[in-house]
């Protein structure tokens, strides 16, 4: 296994609707010299599928794993419900032979066969395990001193425990070690690891919305200046939602919410455009337009 390079795992989110995280991601790993290789094909991780069909879900995912080991690779995923998945079916596969001779039987049509040789990692994982901190430390250039931010981490970067095996479900310290090294301020604020809602949405829009405004509240409470995420649908409930809760509550929030590699790219003197802040629904220009990330933009046009 090549461990200077990782196979990138975009799964279905983050090439449709979460461009500006795959951008960002892309710019930040780049700085930090980390070598991407393109999955020559993919298909869904197989998560929607689950409630369905847990044999389907298992084939889906299974044959991602299959198709990293013929690449020699390992993967690194920007969705915490693809890298749970993936890790989830490659644990349980590696300890049951019974059942990974019956999902082989299905991959043997397409050519695969899964043996359980790859691991999978969350890009926040990948950053403090594999990155290391101190280099994350070294690349910073523009450190956010004067930006206040709270985070939120979300349900599968952390949960099921025993498949994920990565930082405290309870009082996750990770995201805020990451942010704390861009020189921002990351503060506490209550139900930190409240769900989005996102999964609220097909069963009632009303208590998914619902979710949105109450983190929307609490943030606002604590005096943070942009949201800080590590998981495409996550982002979505709440860059797409937060100007239907102003409207709906006639409430005023103006609170960006940053894909967590548009914060460090900050840090480390990307421009704005270069991390595709242009994407974003909820404007971030007061972020944008303190000292230090002038100082970025006018570093950057100069060269």
């Amino acid at each position: 296994m090549n461990p200077s390079k990782w196979l990138f795992f975009l799964g279905c989110t983050v090439p449709y609707r979460g461009v500006s995280y795959e951008i960002s991601a892309r710019r930040v790993l780049t700085k930090l010299e980390v070598g991407l290789v393109e999955m020559p094909v993919f298909n869904c991780c197989g998560l929607p599928l689950d409630p369905v069909s847990h044999e389907a879900m298992m084939i889906l995912a299974a044959t991602n794993l299959a198709i990293a080991e013929q690449q020699g690779l390992n993967i690194l995923t920007l969705c915490p419900g693809c890298a749970g998945t993936l890790k989830k079916v490659n644990k349980t596969l590696k300890e049951d032979k019974l059942q990974k001779d019956k999902i082989n039987n299905h991959l043997i049509a397409a050519g695969l066969t899964y043996n359980g040789t790859i691991e999978i990692k969350h890009l926040l994982e990948f950053l403090k395990e594999d990155v290391g901190i101190e280099k994350i430390k070294a690349a910073i250039t523009h450190p956010l001193t004067n930006l206040k931010v709270a985070e939120h981490n979300g349900c599968h970067i952390l949960r099921p425990k025993k498949f994920i095996s990565f930082d405290d479900p309870e009082d996750p310290q990770t995201l805020k070690a990451l942010i704390k090294v861009t020189g921002a301020d990351c503060l506490d604020y209550i139900d930190e690891t409240q769900c989005c809602g996102a999964p609220s949405v097909g069963v009632s829009d009303t208590i998914a919305l619902q979710l949105v405004r109450d983190k929307l509240n609490h943030i606002k409470i604590v005096g943070a200046q942009a949201l800080i995420t590590i998981c495409p649908s996550c982002h979505i409930m709440y860059d797409t939602n937060e100007l239907r809760v102003e409207k709906n509550f006639s409430e005023s929030y103006g609170i960006p919410i940053l894909h967590y590699p548009q914060l460090l790219g900050l840090a480390m003197g990307l421009t704005p455009q270069e991390l595709a802040f242009d994407e974003l629904r909820v404007n971030a220009g007061k972020i944008t337009q303190q000292p230090a990330m002038q100082t970025a933009q006018k570093t950057t046009s100069n060269c």
